[in-house]
């Protein structure tokens, strides 16, 4: 086996997507009834709640000191009205820590509330709720971040080959990176398999480059995409995927641009940061480069969100001037007289 799983951090990143992804992978088969909804309005399924559960516990057992930072709470669940998805939630983080009970679940997800800063974890359990509840792409994504800078990710993608390749119902894609030492996949339900290193693609001319956007509309700003295609003359068919599964592919040369830019209707949102930080990392080890819209690095170091940078830009490294430099075309272009973009 390779040394990218040898250190303690790296090993239980591995371990512990590859048991979420597995658990959320068998709650997709079995549950029974649709999505609860939270006070914001974005589905959150069973496999969200008890994934986030399975890897506070998993840690906890394996580093006790450690901060877990994930992106959901209980406060849901422990509404009466939500009884019947807690006995779900429980049921199946159950079947993996026999003998837990309902209010130490909702403990467990609780502890993904804790202030991000110094050396912490953080979790997205399911990334991509409406792509997994389409049984379409989806992703469970940890990161280990240590003063503002991302150490090591991991990425279970259950509906993807070889990082690359959707396919449902296949053997699905463990991916993992680690500052300084590239970054890895193997087949996600393959503990012995062989690791395959991850290397971006060589494109270097805009016309060329497939672009990787969310089939969520509501994520971005799909009019600004149609300019920047255009801008750059950009001939390929676009790859329409939702989650941090994009990033895998990029990351294994299956496509060259990803960007989200900031809607029309949320001028103001900021990415949360385990929306970024394990895909990030793995585009950077893969030889990818990784920014804002402003062409600054992602700083993992203000709290929850991206608070000092705008949107995301991610490329094979060749494109991501071009791409900067076409951005900045078009904003200036609408911008009034006298105001600078950014």
């Amino acid at each position: 086996m390779t040394s990218i799983v040898d250190t303690p951090a790296t090993r239980f990143a591995a371990e512990a997507v590859r048991a979420a992804s597995q658990l959320v992978r068998r709650v997709q088969r079995e549950m029974v009834g649709g999505p609860i909804t939270k006070a914001d309005l974005s589905p959150v399924t069973v496999a969200d709640l008890a994934a986030q559960a399975l890897v506070a516990y998993l840690l906890s057992e394996q580093f006790p000191d450690a901060v877990l930072v994930g992106e959901e709470d209980a406060e849901a669940l422990r509404g009466d009205e939500n009884r019947a998805a807690l006995e779900q939630v429980t049921r199946f983080v159950g079947s993996l820590v026999p003998g837990v009970t309902p209010e130490v679940v909702c403990d467990w997800i609780d502890g993904g509330t804790r202030d991000a800063k110094g050396s912490f974890w953080t979790l997205d359990p399911v990334d991509g709720t409406k792509g997994f509840l389409r049984n379409d792409q989806y992703a469970v994504a940890l990161a280990l971040i240590e003063d503002g800078e991302v150490k090591v990710g991991a990425l279970g993608c259950p509906e993807l080959v070889d990082a690359a390749k959707p396919a449902k119902g296949g053997a699905g894609s463990l991916v993992v990176a680690v500052r300084g030492q590239g970054a890895w996949t193997q087949p996600l339900g393959e503990e012995s398999a062989i690791w395959r290193q991850l290397h971006v693609s060589e494109v270097t001319e805009p016309a060329a480059a497939r672009l990787l956007r969310s089939v969520e509309k509501s994520h971005t700003d799909t009019d600004g995409i149609g300019e920047l295609v255009t801008e750059l003359s950009i001939a390929a068919e676009p790859v329409p995927m939702d989650s941090q599964a994009k990033y895998a592919v990029l990351a294994a040369g299956g496509g060259e641009i990803l960007l989200r830019l900031l809607s029309p209707s949320r001028p103001d949102y900021r990415e949360k940061i385990w929306d970024q930080a394990a895909g990030s990392i793995v585009i950077e080890e893969a030889g990818g480069r990784i920014t804002d819209l402003d062409g600054k690095d992602l700083d993992f170091s203000h709290g929850r969100t991206l608070a000092k940078n705008r949107g995301v830009l991610a490329t094979n490294g060749p494109l991501h001037d071009k791409v900067l430099n076409g951005l900045r075309a078009l904003k200036v272009a609408k911008l009034p007289e006298g105001e600078r973009w950014g």
